[in-house]
């Protein structure tokens, strides 16, 4: 693509071709090329906000000189950067390296909790500070130039809140399936307002931890069929296969604390979407049912105004058929979307 096009609002089926691995390679690929690749990142841990432990691993392709193509990847909500191990060696192929860290209370990070399935932030603005300190330290002083940022779903909402608070550090931004807004399930937002204040006043009352929020549970397995995260059975197998044999990466639904975080931080990415002054792009899932997608559209209506070299056209970029996980998808939809993200990327150096 050349550097003054712009990116249609839907994926262009003229994409240069990159080469990415495939669902029917994927099994193998793991347990050889991709496992060779592996091991030799680095895995490192580090103290973040009340000294909780972050696990973070970074993938260098000459660690005795400043990379000059750096992308940071925040994960979404329950992931861990084992969970990724295609998508980093698909992309370190591509040139790049990669810096990717476990957010606070899921995956291979320390938890806060006594039941560590439970989905708990004390203050989403410590997640913040965990990418925060993870920038400084690790990232910033191994790159030349300024990474890109590749952030998913609540990952998105942690890196627009990141890039708010830090305008300078970051080239351009892809956020895939950003969390800016959560599902309300056909309730009216001022009684699933009232329901969440309910349920924190009982919480406070009555307990000294905090409570799933109405209809979570702990982790458990569920059949392919009944996912609503990716339409890869090839990907999906592999994924559960790796959450039930490391106990230590699953984690459950979220609790009454997540929610109120995340409504509050959500409220103050879009009070303060001019601050976001880098290129910014924004996914959008057809079939994605984990985040509400209207606060995509609004984000992305709001934010091109204020910043033209964001959001295309005033729109996400749109994957028709995809559901949330994109770069788990079928390989259709995972090759549109990692192809997107890097002509993106090369269009904004």
């Amino acid at each position: 693509m050349a550097h003054n096009e712009k990116l249609s609002s839907q994926p262009s089926n003229k994409l240069p071709h990159y080469n990415f691995t495939s669902e029917k390679s994927l099994e193998v690929s793991l347990k050889t090329h991709i496992a060779k690749f592996w091991v030799q990142g680095d895995f490192i841990t580090f103290n973040g906000v009340k000294n909780i432990r972050i696990n973070a691993a970074t993938f260098q392709h000459n660690k005795t000189i400043k990379s000059e193509n750096c992308l940071l990847i925040v994960p979404g909500r329950g992931e861990s950067y084992l969970k990724y191990q295609e998508l980093i060696f698909d992309i370190f192929n591509q040139g790049y390296d990669i810096f990717i860290l476990d957010h606070r209370g899921q995956g291979l990070s320390e938890r806060s909790l006594k039941n560590k399935h439970k989905g708990y932030v004390e203050k989403f603005q410590y997640y913040v500070d965990d990418l925060d300190y993870f920038m400084k330290t690790f990232v910033i002083p191994t790159c030349q130039n300024k990474p890109f940022m590749l952030a998913h779903s609540m990952g998105g909402a942690i890196g627009a809140t990141y890039l708010q608070q830090n305008p300078t550090t970051i080239k351009a931004v892809v956020l895939a399936s950003p969390m800016f807004a959560i599902p309300s399930h056909g309730l009216p937002f001022f009684i699933a307002k009232a329901l969440l204040n309910t349920g924190q006043f009982f919480e406070h009352l009555l307990s000294d931890t905090s409570w799933y929020f109405f209809g979570q549970h702990d982790f458990k397995k569920e059949k392919f069929e009944d996912n609503n995260l990716m339409h890869s059975q090839a990907r999906y197998k592999l994924f559960t296969e790796l959450y039930v044999n490391n106990p230590a990466l699953q984690l459950g639904g979220v609790t009454f604390q997540w929610v109120h975080e995340s409504l509050s931080a959500i409220d103050e990415i879009f009070l303060n979407l001019n601050k976001l002054n880098m290129p910014i792009v924004v996914f959008k899932a057809e079939l994605d049912s984990t985040v509400d997608t209207e606060g995509q559209d609004d984000f992305c209506k709001q934010l091109h105004r204020l910043n033209p070299l964001s959001c295309p056209n005033s729109r996400p970029e749109y994957f028709k058929g995809a559901y949330h996980e994109l770069f788990f998808e079928t390989d259709e939809i995972r090759h549109q979307a990692l192809s997107t993200t890097l002509n993106w990327f090369n269009q904004n150096r």
